[in-house]
Formats: structure tokens, sequence, C-alpha cells
């Protein structure tokens, strides 16, 4: 395993920002939003990570259609309406010391559902619920809804509502975008044989398979400033038992990634699975760091690794030793927002605590300035 000079709270440079540290706030979905919008929740949750010293705030998945939400309570840019509350989030993760960052999301076959700590079930039309779409008319499980097969038609305004998202988290202060190709929602739809059973050009093999999300990938790209950084996080694999067939796996994310780097994509975010119920994963400390690692070698982009990564030491190795350019802290981040602080400190690196709370600091400390973020 090769050694490299960074280490966690090296500053990363991707396009026109610089990261102070290798830090992130992994997207998720709270369902707290009622049609769409940000509200006082998102302020608190995710400004208190800014406070705790991330060096880049994502937001969770944020819907880029109605019908693309999982849950009505889902986070949504699918409208100018929803840019004032974004932008007020924005501004104060840059107040505090972090880049801002949004998932832009599509659920799919995986929408129209109750939130999660209700019983799993299909929202029905009588209550509101909408008609979920997907490469296939395939259900998740049971408990789903099933999906209408899309049309090149449908398809076309997909891509259209990702490419006016983009335009909306410029319009909202975000300093980067990633879409989410991963955990069984749309885009990872498209991706997996297990999922994508169309006869057309859009399955059956890799390159028809891969070609409507490259598609989004393409007009988000093409969307976005280009002094601004593009990530796309991924499922390297569905962790699917052979008796399933062909699904999606490592090697395929690999050669993915090496068509996402052409398409200007800065970062590949890699995570795994949640496209099939009968998954199996092996579920340990930084068990998906193995698929950053690899794709990071093997397809020469930059990647970010998540997963039961908890302790400083860590998070720490994962750099140093070239699995990821950047962490991304979910659940640690849930149990102790200011976990980066106290990984300065166990780590001996120096990071800066807001003023307001640089009397809890070991040592002494400087106030934190307000990220510089250039604008097209």
């Amino acid at each position: 395993m090769t050694h490299s000079p960074n280490h966690l709270f090296s500053p990363l440079a991707l396009r026109s920002l610089t990261l102070p540290n290798r830090i992130a706030v992994s997207p998720m979905c709270e369902y707290t939003s009622v049609d769409g919008f940000a509200n006082d929740w998102h302020l608190v949750h995710l400004g208190t990570r800014a406070i705790g010293g991330a060096s880049l705030v994502l937001t969770e998945a944020s819907a880029v259609s109605p019908e693309g939400r999982i849950t009505p309570g889902d986070l949504g840019i699918w409208k100018d309406a929803h840019v004032p509350a974004l932008k007020h989030l924005t501004g104060f993760l840059h107040q505090h010391g972090a880049y801002a960052g949004t998932q832009l999301a599509h659920a799919g076959r995986k929408a129209s559902m109750a939130v999660p700590w209700e019983k799993a079930r299909t929202i029905p039309a009588s209550e509101g619920g909408w008609q979920a779409v997907a490469p296939s008319s395939i259900r998740f499980d049971d408990a789903y809804p099933l999906p209408v097969e899309l049309d090149r038609a449908g398809m076309a305004r997909i891509v259209a509502d990702f490419s006016a998202a983009t335009h909306r988290a410029l319009a909202a202060g975000f300093d980067l975008v990633e879409v989410h190709a991963a955990h069984g929602y749309l885009l990872h739809e498209f991706l997996s044989p297990l999922s994508n059973h169309r006869t057309d050009e859009y399955g059956g093999s890799f390159e028809n398979r891969v070609r409507f999300p490259l598609e989004v990938i393409r007009a988000v790209r093409a969307a976005w400033p280009e002094h601004l950084p593009l990530f796309v996080r991924i499922s390297a694999t569905d962790w699917a038992p052979e008796a399933l067939g062909a699904s999606w796996d490592l090697p395929q994310s690999v050669a993915f990634a090496q068509l996402m780097k052409q398409e200007g994509v800065d970062l590949v975010d890699v995570s795994t699975s949640g496209n099939h119920p009968a998954q199996q994963i092996p579920i340990g400390p930084g068990y998906q760091v193995h698929h950053s690692e690899t794709i990071h070698r093997e397809a020469g982009v930059p990647t970010a690794a998540v997963g039961m990564i908890t302790e400083p030491a860590q998070a720490d190795q994962i750099i140093r030793t070239g699995q990821a350019d950047l962490v991304l802290l979910a659940r640690e981040l849930l149990r102790n927002p200011y976990w980066p602080l106290h990984a300065a400190e166990t780590l001996k690196q120096p990071i800066s605590w807001p003023v307001q709370y640089a009397r809890a600091a070991a040592g002494k400390t400087e106030a934190r300035q307000p990220v510089s973020t250039p604008r097209a």
C-alpha cells in the first residue's frame, strides 16, 4: 500500500476550491421538509456540523422533481421557490468555515414511500402519493410501488430536471453538486442488471446501462460552472448473491469511474448496496473503503470513502495510505457534531475553533474566518 504525504488535516484542492481538511458531512436524509423546503431543522442540523469543523457540508438528497422524492418529507430543489431557504443555509455554512454542497437525486422505483420511522409502505394517490418510474417495471420489494418503465420522453424530462436543479443550486450559493447514482435510486437502477431489464440502447450491455447516467452527468456538468467541482456518488457493488445472476460490481464501477472522469467529474463518492433486498453486506469498520481504494488506483480519479468510519486514526490512515482523498462521515457526526475538532486534538493537528467556543479548546485558537467562495 502506497503512503502519501497527505493526512486528514491537509488541504484538498478541487478546481477553484481548497478544502482546509479532508472531513466532509455525508448526505443524510432527514425527511423533515414540507413540499421540499429547507427549514430550521436543516439549518441547525447542517450548521452545527460546520461549526464542528467539517470542511465540506453536503445536504441530504435534494429531489430534482416532485416525483423524484423518496418520501413527502424529502428536501427539494425542483422549483425556484426552494432557493431562498437554501441560500440562507449556504450563507450560514460559509460564515462558519465550511464549503456547501448539495446532492441532486431522483428516487426512481423507491419513490412515494412513507418516512422510514413509520411502517414501510407505498403512499397511495389517495394520500398524496405519486407514480414511481424506473428503467424497467420491477418493484424493489413488495412494500414498494410498481414503477412505470420510462420512455425516451420521460428520460429527457429527467435530464432537464437535473439540469434545472443544477442552475438552482448555483443560485442558492452551493460550491459543489453531487449527482446521486447510488443506493438503488434511479441512476443506480439504470446501472444494475438487477433493475435494468431494458432491451433498447439503455439496457443489456455495460455501455448501454451507463448511457443514461452519463447523459445526466453530462447535463449537470454543462450547467455547472467550470471552476466549481462535481461529485458523483455510486454504489460500487450491489452485494448481490450469485443466485440472483448478473449485478453491478466493482470492476464495472472502475470502468464507470473512468468514463465519469472523461465527463469532468472531479471526485467519485464511493458507497455500496441499496438496489436489492437480498443484498449480503459484510458490515464492519471501514467495510467500503476497499472499493474507494480500488477505484482511486485503477480509474485514476479522486475518491471519497464512507461507511463506519468512526475513529480519528482510522480516518487519518485512509487518507495517508491513499485509499481515498476525502472521508465522509454520517452517523458518527450525528453522535458527535464536533468530531473534527476533537479529531484534530487527538491527532495533534491544528484546526481553528469558532471564537465563541474557544474557551473549550485544549490549546490556543484563533477565530475561524469565513470561506471565500468564487462565483460564476
